[in-house]
C-alpha cells in the first residue's frame, strides 16, 4: 500500500473537517507507530489522549478479542455481563458513586448538561426551563450544537448557529468572574482542569480548590471535563485530584476506551444521576459489553501498572527537558504530568510548520490554537524516547 494513493483516496472522498499532518500509519505498538513504506515515527499525540496505555496494549487486545468472540452488542433493552462491574470498578477507582455510560467524551458532556439541568429543575428549585450553566472562555468540551453554543472559539460556532440558550461564558481561571456570574438560576458550573485544546493552559494553584468551595457555597453542580486529562494523563488518576477537589460530576472519555474503542461515561453524585428515568437519556451502544469489558481492563491497567505515578515522574523530566532548549521562537513552555505545550511566539510562523518539520525526523505531535505544539506521549513512553523526541524538538526550534 502506497501513502500517497492512501492520502489521495481519503481526500477524494472524505469531508474536509480535518486536516492531518501528510502520514499514513499503517501499524503501531507501544508508542511507535509505522507508515506504509516502512519508516517508524514516535507518537507523541496519543490519539488527543485516547492512548494513555500506547498502542494496542496487549492486556486490552486481549479483552478486547476475548469479548468479541462472546457478544459484542445488547443494547440497554438487556442486561449484559460486563457493565454492571465496568460501572463499579469505574466509580471505585474515581471514588464516585453513580455512573452512566456512553461513547464518546461529547456525548458524557451532553450527558452531564443534561442531568445538571435535570437536577436544577428537581432538586434546586429553578423554574422550568430558566437553569443556567456557567462556562470558560476558550473551552474545548466537544462539537455538537449544543456545547459549541458556549465555545468561544469562532472555528467551531460561526457557520452552525441559531445556538441553544442557557449558558453564561467567564474568563478561564478567574474565580471572582464565577462569584459574580452565579444567581439564582445558575445550576452547574463546567470546567477542564487543563484546557487542552487552548494550548495546554493550566490555571494558578489553588484555582479549582477556590472554584470548588465556591460551588458548593452557592449549590451549584460542580463538572469537571476530564475527558482529556483523565487517567493519569496529568500525573494524577485526575487533574483535580492535584488539588484534592472531588467534582460532582465528571465527563470521562479517551483513555477510558484503551485506545481500541470508543467509551465514555459520566461519574458522580447518586442524587444527581439518579434523577434520570428510564427512556429520559440512553444510546444503543453506551453500556455495550465489548465496550464494558475493553474499560474494565483500561481501568485495571491504568492502576497495575503505575500510568498516573509514570505521568507524574516523566512529566517532570520532559518538561525540564524541554525547558533547556535555547530557542527565541518558544514564547513559553507549561503542563502538567505528560501533557505539554510549547507556545511559540507569533514571529515564528505558526506551529503547524514546526510539526511538519517534526514529523519528517520521526516525531508525530499536532499543533493547536495556531502557534502551540502539543506534546502528549502515551504514558508507556520511556525516558530514552523522551530524549529522542526532546533531541528532535531541539532541532527544528534551534
Amino acid at each position: 500500500m502506497d501513502s500517497l494513493e492512501v492520502i489521495k483516496v481519503t481526500e477524494r472522498f472524505s469531508a474536509k473537517n480535518y486536516a492531518p499532518l501528510p502520514v499514513v500509519i499503517e501499524r503501531a505498538e507501544g508508542v511507535w507507530v509505522y507508515d506504509c513504506e516502512g519508516k517508524r515515527y514516535l507518537d507523541c499525540l496519543s490519539c488527543y489522549s485516547a492512548l494513555n496505555h500506547g498502542h494496542r496494549h496487549p492486556r486490552i487486545i486481549k479483552a478486547l478479542l476475548e469479548q468479541a468472540s462472546k457478544v459484542t452488542l445488547t443494547s440497554r433493552a438487556f442486561h449484559n455481563t460486563e457493565m454492571g462491574y465496568f460501572l463499579k470498578e469505574l466509580c471505585e477507582y474515581s471514588e464516585q458513586e453513580m455512573a452512566l455510560p456512553m461513547n464518546t467524551g461529547a456525548e458524557a458532556v451532553e450527558t452531564a448538561l443534561k442531568a445538571a439541568r435535570k437536577w436544577g429543575y428537581e432538586k434546586k428549585g429553578v423554574k422550568p426551563y430558566e437553569a443556567e450553566i456557567i462556562a470558560c472562555a476558550n473551552n474545548f468540551h466537544g462539537r455538537t450544537i449544543t456545547i459549541v453554543s458556549f465555545s468561544t472559539e469562532p472555528l467551531y460556532k460561526d457557520a452552525f448557529g441559531p445556538f441553544t440558550p442557557g449558558f453564561k461564558v467567564i474568563p478561564y481561571n478567574d474565580t471572582r468572574a464565577l462569584s459574580k456570574a452565579i444567581t439564582e438560576k445558575t445550576v452547574a458550573f463546567i470546567v477542564e482542569p487543563v484546557q487542552g485544546e487552548a494550548g495546554v493552559i493550566v490555571p494558578d494553584d489553588g484555582y479549582l480548590k477556590e472554584v470548588r468551595e465556591i460551588t458548593a457555597k452557592n449549590n451549584v453542580l460542580l463538572i469537571a471535563d476530564e475527558v482529556q486529562t483523565g487517567f493519569g494523563r496529568t500525573g494524577k488518576r485526575f487533574a483535580c485530584d492535584h488539588e484534592g477537589v472531588k467534582p460532582d460530576l465528571m465527563a470521562l472519555g479517551k483513555a477510558l476506551g484503551g485506545g481500541v474503542y470508543p467509551v465514555s461515561a459520566v461519574v458522580g453524585r447518586k442524587d444527581v444521576l439518579g434523577l434520570f428515568r428510564p427512556g429520559e437519556h440512553g444510546s444503543t451502544f453506551g453500556g455495550n459489553p465489548l465496550a464494558s469489558a475493553v474499560a474494565r481492563e483500561a481501568i485495571r491497567a491504568t492502576v497495575e501498572e503505575g500510568l498516573a505515578e509514570r505521568a507524574f515522574e516523566l512529566g517532570r523530566y520532559l518538561l525540564d527537558s524541554l525547558k533547556k532548549i535555547r530557542s527565541d521562537k518558544v514564547k513559553e513552555i507549561r503542563g502538567k504530568g505528560l501533557l505539554v505545550g510549547i507556545e511559540l511566539h507569533k514571529e515564528a510562523g505558526g506551529a503547524r510548520r514546526y510539526c511538519e518539520a517534526l514529523m519528517k525526523r520521526g516525531v508525530l505531535c499536532k499543533e493547536t490554537h495556531e502557534d502551540v505544539i502539543r506534546i502528549a506521549p502515551p504514558l508507556v513512553i520511556e525516558k530514552e524516547e523522551i530524549d529522542f523526541a526532546v533531541s528532535q524538538i531541539e532541532a527544528v526550534l534551534a
